[in-house]
C-alpha cells in the first residue's frame, strides 16, 4: 500500500500562462507575486517549445525556492524533474498518466489534476493526485463558452472530495472573500495586476 504524503496546500497559486513578450518583465512579475504571498507557481506554457519551457522553469525554480514557495509544472514531468520541481499537474483526460510518472519520478513529487465535478475528483484520487484544481468556480475570459459552477456548488462539491481542492476560475480580490476557507489559483488577478505585490497581499488578505 502506497504511503499517505504529508504536504501543505498552497494558500495562493499563481497559474502562469502565455507570459508577456518581455521575459524579464515576466520574471519581475512572478517574484513581486511571490513577495507578496504567493506560496505556489503552476507553469503552464503548452506554447512554448521545450527549451524555452525549461528555461523558464529553472529560472522559476530559482525564485520559488528563495520565496520558500512550491513549483508545479503542467504536463511535462520530465521538465519537472530537471529542475526539482515540487509537482506535476495533469489535465483530467491525462489523469490515467500519474501512475506511469510516479514509477520513475522522486517519491516526494506532488501530483495534481484538472477537475469539473465529483466524477473526476474520485478519478483523480483512484489515479493517484494528491490535490486537484476544482473548477470554474466562476465565468473566466479564457473560456467564455464555460459557465462557472458557482459558490455553493463549489462548497458542496468540495465538501464531498476525497482529495483536497484548490478553488480555480476567475477567482479575483473581489470574490475571494466567497471562497475564504479554500486555497485559490488565479492567472489574470496576478498577471495583468498593475501592481502584483498588492494585488497578491490582497488575495492572501481575504483567506
Amino acid at each position: 500500500m502506497m504511503k499517505q504524503k504529508v504536504f501543505t496546500l498552497p494558500k495562493l497559486v499563481f497559474v502562469t500562462h502565455n507570459p508577456l513578450k518581455d521575459s524579464q518583465k515576466v520574471l519581475d512579475v512572478f517574484e513581486q507575486a511571490l513577495d507578496g504571498g504567493v506560496d505556489a507557481i503552476l507553469l503552464r506554457e503548452p506554447e512554448l517549445v521545450s527549451s524555452k519551457l525549461l528555461a523558464l522553469a529553472s529560472q522559476l525554480r530559482v525564485l520559488t525556492q528563495k520565496y520558500h514557495a512550491k513549483l508545479m509544472i503542467h504536463s511535462h514531468a520530465d521538465v519537472a524533474q530537471a529542475v526539482a520541481a515540487d509537482g506535476v499537474h495533469v489535465r483530467a483526460s491525462d489523469m490515467h498518466e500519474i501512475r506511469a510518472m510516479k514509477a520513475w519520478l522522486q517519491d516526494d513529487m506532488l501530483f495534481s489534476a484538472s477537475c469539473h465535478d465529483l466524477s473526476e475528483l474520485a478519478e483523480a484520487k483512484k489515479q493517484g493526485a494528491d490535490y486537484a484544481f476544482l473548477s470554474p468556480v466562476f465565468a473566466t475570459e479564457s473560456h467564455l463558452d464555460v459557465k462557472g459552477m458557482g459558490i455553493q456548488a463549489f462548497k458542496e462539491i468540495a465538501g464531498k472530495s476525497p482529495l483536497p481542492v484548490i478553488a480555480l476560475g476567475g477567482v479575483d480580490e473581489d470574490n475571494r472573500t466567497l471562497l475564504a476557507g479554500f486555497s485559490v489559483a488565479t492567472i489574470r488577478a496576478l498577471l495583468l495586476a498593475n501592481e502584483p505585490f498588492k494585488a497578491a497581499q490582497a488575495l492572501r488578505k481575504s483567506e
